[in-house]
């Protein structure tokens, strides 16, 4: 008897011991890290890690403007853009309709990235997938497409109001698929009109920034060519906030939209074009029409900002973005220095450049378009291609 209780109080003597070694033990230096892989768990298949992507306070912008900015660093999903957001909901849209069933076909007319998302989506869920794009994109996203499983089919670059613009051969092609296979179904997925490319930004995209800066967020600003992503976003920060956080469009060259917002609403017609690839429109789309009014203005960015800030994020923050998302960098710090010290301006790092380095980093290809000289001196050790 005696020996057991002189057991027992010795494990009790050594479990307290250990709790209270446990207690004073330094935290690891993985704190945040664990705490982020806890919250986010085991998820089930690819489509469950779509999202939840970090903000990264970009240093020297934010020290420059006396502002936090930040970025939002949409690489990071598993397609690598913020398209593989609207690519989920679209698909979640048709079998919520019942439009698509299992071994069925999706079909999209997209310059790129929205493909790359559904191409992993859809195999992810299994549908199969035909992609219309312009024959003006690079042949390294063509390739990837087919790597991905798709079906895709270059057209030649026309207007959206000519029918053979690539998003109406692809709307065609579904109707086709439907006639010739209804057991298993085939949807045009038309994430250009298709709202629920908007619903994701309201249910993700926003609410995340929203947590992420404990509501402490005075502007958002972004690109647009769908319109998904600056709608949805816009319309959740404005509810949440009861209409505080302001929302500037960011524009390139050729696009309507930033004379549209500027001049109250005047649709003029599209002229010129930028370097920017999936962003400008030409039209207000069904995405965006809702949120193009509330919107606290725009700002137009030229090619010569843009393609700087890409040399300029990567030199300074070791950043490798594309265009659009350089152009959107662009627009915060200018929305920043507008606005004043001591505000939080988040805006989206929509890709990064990997698809677009024999452009982006090519002293030829830069000649060509007149951009050589608007990189700084210190900054064309970069062009590295020629």
């Amino acid at each position: 008897m005696a020996n057991a209780f002189r057991m027992s109080i010795r494990r009790f003597a050594t479990t307290a011991a250990r709790a209270a070694s446990a207690a004073t033990e330094a935290p690891t230096p993985n704190a945040y890290g664990i705490r982020v892989s806890k919250a986010q768990g085991v998820v089930d298949q690819l489509t469950g890690a779509i999202g939840n992507t970090p903000l990264i306070r970009l240093r020297h912008l934010s020290e420059q403007t006396g502002c936090n900015v930040l970025g939002k660093s949409e690489f990071q999903n598993p397609g690598g853009s913020v398209k593989d957001r609207a690519a989920l909901y679209v698909v979640k849209d048709a079998e919520e309709r019942g439009l698509l069933k299992a071994g069925g076909t999706v079909v999209e007319g997209t310059a790129g990235n929205t493909g790359i998302g559904l191409a992993h989506v859809c195999r992810a869920r299994g549908y199969k997938l035909v992609i219309y794009m312009p024959n003006t994109q690079s042949q390294g996203k063509i390739d990837l497409l087919r790597l991905l499983g798709a079906e895709v089919y270059p057209v030649p670059a026309v207007a959206w109001e000519n029918p053979e613009n690539y998003n109406w051969q692809a709307k065609r092609h579904a109707e086709r698929l439907l006639k010739e296979d209804p057991e298993h179904g085939a949807v045009w997925t038309n994430q250009f009109d298709n709202i629920a490319n908007r619903r994701a930004h309201i249910e993700t995209t926003g609410p995340e920034i929203w947590a992420q800066t404990d509501g402490k967020i005075d502007a958002f600003t972004c690109a647009t060519g769908t319109g998904g992503t600056l709608a949805g976003t816009t319309r959740y920060l404005k509810d949440v906030s009861g209409g505080r956080v302001k929302s500037f469009l960011a524009d390139p060259p050729g696009s309507v939209l930033f004379s549209y917002v500027s001049s109250g609403g005047q649709l003029n017609e599209r002229k010129g074009s930028s370097i920017t690839e999936g962003i400008g429109q030409g039209r207000v789309t069904d995405n965006l029409k809702n949120e193009v009014n509330e919107l606290d203005g725009a700002l137009q960015i030229s090619d010569d900002k843009t393609i700087a800030m890409v040399y300029r994020c990567l030199d300074e923050e070791g950043l490798y973005l594309g265009a659009s998302s350089a152009l959107n960098v662009v627009a915060a710090k200018e929305v920043a220095e507008k606005l004043g010290p001591n505000h939080t301006v988040v805006t989206m790092l929509c890709d990064g450049a990997y698809r677009y380095a024999d452009r982006l980093f090519s002293d030829k290809w830069l000649r060509s378009k007149g951009l050589r000289d608007a990189i700084p001196e210190h900054l064309q050790k970069y062009i590295v291609l020629e």
